[in-house]
């Protein structure tokens, strides 16, 4: 009776191997894992070592750590807690770590404190190993924005505005208490002539309220509701109108700030899903582009990106120690302040103004000579082509340069 072959392949947990197998055996060659290895063992990271104390406790590699972090920010793991496990649990954070184990303080301490200072010198490192490697270039820069909302409570919010109005409120109370004591002054050089307000500071309004208690003091025919008032402005005043300076010392420039995260600023945000038009507390991000590689990041708590090119390009000069040659992005930054420095440092603006597509959208409504209507003055049989040099000029006669069919 011929023997029955076996139903199932051989299992047994418990097998040794003759030859130890190791984690590399069960990475393939061209996982994403191996890049973010090759990449990060290129990079010079001598000032983030330098950061470490010299005596102390041995601390886990930052190299290490670095991998393991961005690794899981590729695989979108954010929490300190699930990059632990991955290092107990997954093979590619165990090859990555060297079987070293982490636990989630150690991350979450290495990415807030010591990672912090050093983060953008290390995508700097990035990008720049990529333009050795042809990958990109620096030379034109594609710059868009999005805003961010911030990890902050949506009402616990300080307006410029406001502050203006309360500043506003406290005068008038000040000056209201002014001429009811100067009517019951027995005397006519007894009260001077009530502050300017020209600056509503701290020293004016103490200064202010002092003049008013020392001429109201011991008169017996001041009102009890005045007496009142004016207690309650000695009171609060001075430590109001010093809460409303740090405020205003905070707001800088801007409109608005939250109290739960004093650098972001309230602003529209684009997921706006119930279309109300609630401002909330965020951040507005610029990034330059190149070959859908990002170039560079800046983050602002501007509202406007019209405000925000000329920073974001400094920003990439301060990294790279060169402007690109081109910039290209769309009408949200077209301004004469944004013409005036790209033109001064000698970069090509592919910048849309404005009101460039009414405009256009008006040229095309308009008749032309032997044409009803020419409503796509961009299609190819409307471009001139210039035969000395293979290419069509666009209705800008702005060269345009082949990319790709459709």
């Amino acid at each position: 009776m011929a023997k029955q072959a076996p139903r199932f392949k051989y299992y047994a947990q418990n097998q040794m191997s003759l030859i130890p197998h190791s984690l590399d055996d069960f990475i393939p060659k061209l996982h994403p894992v191996r890049i973010i290895n090759t990449v990060i063992d290129k990079l010079d990271l001598e000032s983030l070592y330098d950061s470490y104390a010299k005596c102390g406790g041995v601390s886990y590699h930052p190299k290490m750590l670095l991998k393991v972090l961005i690794y899981g920010y590729l695989n979108n793991v954010y929490s300190s807690r699930k990059l632990e496990q991955a290092c107990l649990e997954n093979v590619h954070y165990m090859w990555l770590s060297g079987m070293s184990y982490p636990d989630h303080n150690t991350i979450n301490r290495f990415r807030s404190s010591k990672l912090k200072g050093y983060i953008e010198q290390i995508f700097t490192q990035i990008v720049e190993l990529f333009i050795e490697e042809g990958f990109i270039s620096i030379e034109e820069a594609y710059i868009d924005g999005t805003k961010i909302e911030a990890n902050a409570n949506k009402f616990t919010f300080v307006w410029k505005k406001a502050i203006a109005n309360y500043k506003e409120k406290m005068v008038q109370q000040i000056l209201e208490i002014w001429g009811y004591a100067d009517s019951i002054a027995r005397q006519e050089s007894e009260l001077p002539p009530p502050p300017d307000f020209k600056k509503i500071d701290v020293d004016t309004i103490t200064q202010a309220i002092e003049t008013l208690n020392a001429a109201l003091k011991d008169n017996p025919d001041i009102d009890q509701k005045v007496k009142n008032k004016l207690k309650y402005i000695t009171k609060e005043y001075p430590s109001k109108i010093k809460e409303y300076q740090e405020q205003e010392a905070t707001l800088d420039d801007r409109n608005s700030y939250s109290k739960t995260d004093n650098d972001a600023t309230f602003m529209r945000m684009k997921e706006d899903h119930m279309d109300s038009g609630f401002l909330k507390a965020g951040y507005n991000v610029q990034i330059s582009t190149n070959n859908q590689y990002i170039l560079s990041y800046s983050i602002h708590s501007n509202p406007t990106d019209t405000t925000t090119l000329i920073p974001h390009l400094e920003k990439f000069k301060e990294n790279y120690g060169v402007l690109p040659t081109a910039v290209i992005a769309d009408a949200g930054y077209g301004s004469q302040e944004n013409y005036t420095y790209l033109e001064s440092e000698d970069i090509a603006a592919f910048v849309k103004y404005n009101t460039f597509d009414q405009e256009q959208e008006q040229l095309s409504k308009k008749p032309r000579k032997n044409s009803k209507q020419d409503t796509k003055p961009f299609t190819a049989d409307k471009l001139f082509y210039q035969h000395n040099g293979d290419y069509f000029v666009c209705p800008m006669g702005q060269q345009m340069h082949y990319i790709g069919d459709i």
